[in-house]
């Protein structure tokens, strides 16, 4: 028996224009480098290129799934029973969330560079935390992705 896909999985990476960002460091370095030679030239390129590429790749690394009756946001892991309605935002709305509407006890899995959100109501009387937000450029498909959880788990 083959294991089934996940019905909803996204992994928020980094923007394109991150990766140049990236080269420029590395060489910024390499020109901080270049009064002490040309090996100390290519250190400084080959190395903050890399280290500043870890970083964009390590930020970009968050990954957005439902498996089973769990989202799995970052890493929190939350059974799909202890949520409510979620709310597809646009961008001024997304814009709004993560401002001056925003709750400080809320879960946000926040990439600003994401111009959509989800906004998902914590329904655990438990569970202080009101509502996640959570990043994401398809949030009409998790949103249904979400609802078929629900409706698969009750």
């Amino acid at each position: 028996m083959q294991p089934s896909a996940a019905p909803y999985d996204e992994r928020l990476t980094a923007p394109r224009s991150w990766w140049l960002i990236s080269f420029l460091v590395g060489v910024a370095f390499a020109l901080i480098l270049l009064p002490f030679g040309t090996l100390p030239l290519l250190g400084g390129l080959v190395g903050g290129t890399a280290v500043a590429a870890v970083l964009a790749s390590s930020y970009g690394s968050l990954r957005i799934r439902i498996v089973g009756d769990s989202l799995i946001a970052g890493e929190a892991k939350i059974p799909v029973s202890a949520l409510g309605d979620a709310e597809v935002l646009d961008p001024e709305e997304t814009r709004a969330w993560r401002t001056y509407k925003a709750d400080t006890r809320a879960f946000l899995l926040l990439r600003a560079y994401i111009p959509t959100a989800l906004k998902v109501e914590v329904t655990d009387p438990d569970d202080p935390t009101p509502y996640l937000y959570l990043s994401t450029r398809e949030p009409e498909r998790l949103a249904e992705a979400l609802k078929a959880a629900r409706t698969a788990a009750s």
